[in-house]
């Protein structure tokens, strides 16, 4: 019986590309692999046909040859018995392939190993701080302590006691993976006895007691810069935990938020504040006192200024804590309206309401508003 194409055995065109190729075969070999079809001939045969036309295009020079001849241009070089497909060191042989197919799925293979001294960097930390609104306006310097895990002095982070060093694994005798069959299968896992290294510790150190770090709590001095905000982060790099094997340590991250203020808010870089203002300073003009985060100023107001107005200080909001200007307090002034007048005040508002062309109504008299409760 005449064998198909090759590629139409793959399900890919002659263009295709060498990580197409190797898709393809990954998701053929995975449906038709014996271990998935037991007794299934069909399969078994599909899964030969599949590893034989991959062992062909996923080389270059067989490939060439190939797309040349077709069969006849690879047919010579043998592909079932000793030294062929699936043969024992056959070129293009079963071992060469699935290893480097499920080297993806197993992490590892065709003879590879981790390295034993493979260094791992040590794990961030979060710290969430809390300051309150001036200081977020004028900066801060604090301390923070914090719990972490840091390098073992005695054994420099190794783990082993010091003089005693480190032995091979007797379990991967050193490769770092153990090997086991899984079908036609050989399948290459990390060692779990040395976490890949392929070294355990000959004596524990007596201090961290194999571990290379010891718990211990880290005081550091933090510089709160002005015009940080609510959930900002302060990146000090270096300050998280300790890193296994001479890996370097991780970040410390520290999380801002800001407690409110209760006369200031903040919008973006400004400064917001709401201000009364006397009736009168509203309606003749004049100069009030506002306060800022710093020392207050004058403020010139124009006569017939309402409730609602705003005014603009230069200079007077939050730094940009990227280091773009300063932002501006806005001043949003509510005009007081007095409730209680004396006799001299009323007079006084009821001549200016008279001559502003407005009828007055008379006060209603104590007895009058006695009177009122019981009608």
């Amino acid at each position: 019986m005449a064998k198909r194409d090759y590629y139409e055995v793959l399900g890919v065109a002659r263009g295709t590309t060498e990580g197409d190729l190797k898709k393809a075969y990954r998701k053929l070999a995975m449906k038709y692999h014996p271990d998935k079809n037991p007794g299934d001939k069909e399969a078994e045969a599909h899964f030969k046909e599949i590893g034989e036309a991959y062992a062909v295009l996923s080389d270059a020079e067989k490939r060439q040859a190939y797309d040349q001849f077709g069969h006849a241009g690879v047919d010579g070089q043998g592909f079932g018995g000793p030294g062929g497909f699936g043969g024992p060191g056959g070129v293009g042989g079963m071992g060469d392939i699935f290893s480097d197919i499920f080297e993806d799925f197993f992490g590892g293979g065709g003879g590879r190993t981790r390295s034993r001294t493979r260094a791992e960097r040590g794990a961030d930390l979060r710290y969430d701080l809390d300051i309150s609104f001036e200081e977020s306006f004028f900066g801060h310097e604090t301390e923070l302590k914090i719990p972490r895990f840091e390098s073992c002095r005695p054994c420099d982070g190794s783990g082993a006691k010091p003089g005693s060093g480190l032995r091979t694994c007797p379990t991967c005798k050193g490769a770092g993976q153990v090997r086991f069959q899984q079908g036609f299968f050989t399948v290459a896992r990390t060692c779990t006895d040395c976490q890949g290294s392929g070294q355990i510790i000959a004596e524990p150190c007596t201090e961290c007691h194999g571990q290379g770090k010891v718990r211990t709590e880290r005081h550091l001095q933090v510089k709160i810069p002005p015009g940080i905000e609510t959930g900002n982060r302060l990146r000090l790099v270096g300050e998280g935990e300790a890193g296994a094997r001479g890996g370097t340590p991780g970040d410390l991250y520290v999380v801002i938020s800001v407690d409110p203020h209760e006369r200031f808010h903040r919008d973006g870089d400004q400064l917001h504040l709401e201000h009364a203002i006397p009736f009168s300073k509203a309606a003749l003009g004049g100069h009030v006192e506002v306060p800022t985060m710093s020392d207050p100023v004058r403020l010139k107001v124009p006569s017939g200024t309402q409730t609602g107005k705003r005014f603009r200080l230069k200079g007077k909001g939050f730094e940009n804590v990227s280091g773009h200007g300063v932002g501006d307090q806005i001043v949003t002034v509510r005009v007081d309206v007095p409730t209680k007048l004396s006799a001299r005040q009323r007079e006084l508002l009821e001549q200016f309401a008279e001559a502003s062309g407005e009828e007055v109504e008379p006060e209603e008299s104590i007895l009058g508003k006695v009177k009122g409760l019981f009608e």
